[in-house]
C-alpha cells in the first residue's frame, strides 16, 4: 500500500491504498471544492459542520445520479423489450 498526501480545507491527510495517485488527488480537490463552497455559502468557520454539509451535498449528487441512471436503465429495458416484440412480430408475419 502506498501513502498519498492530499490537502482538504487547509488540512493535510495521508491516504493509504492502492488507488491511483492522480485519482486520489482529483477526488480530494473535489471534496475541498465542496467544502469551500459550503463555507462561502454558510459563512461558518466550524470545519466539522462544513464537512458534514459538504458530505450531504455530495450524497445528494450521488443519489440524483443513481436515480437518473435507474430511470435510464428502465427506459433502455423498455425499448429493448419493444424491439424484441417488433422483431418477433415481423418474424411471425414473414412465416
Amino acid at each position: 500500500m502506498k501513502s498519498i498526501q492530499v490537502e482538504i480545507f487547509n488540512q493535510t491527510y495521508s491516504v493509504r491504498g492502492e488507488l491511483d495517485e492522480s485519482y486520489v488527488a482529483e477526488i480530494a480537490r473535489y471534496v475541498d471544492g465542496k467544502m469551500r463552497s459550503v463555507a462561502a455559502a454558510t459563512r461558518t468557520v466550524d470545519s466539522l459542520r462544513i464537512a458534514v454539509l459538504a458530505a450531504l451535498n455530495i450524497a445528494d449528487e450521488l443519489h440524483a445520479l443513481r436515480q437518473k441512471q435507474a430511470a435510464s436503465s428502465d427506459d433502455l429495458r423498455f425499448r429493448a423489450e419493444r424491439c424484441i416484440q417488433l422483431v418477433d412480430s415481423a418474424l411471425k408475419d414473414s412465416a
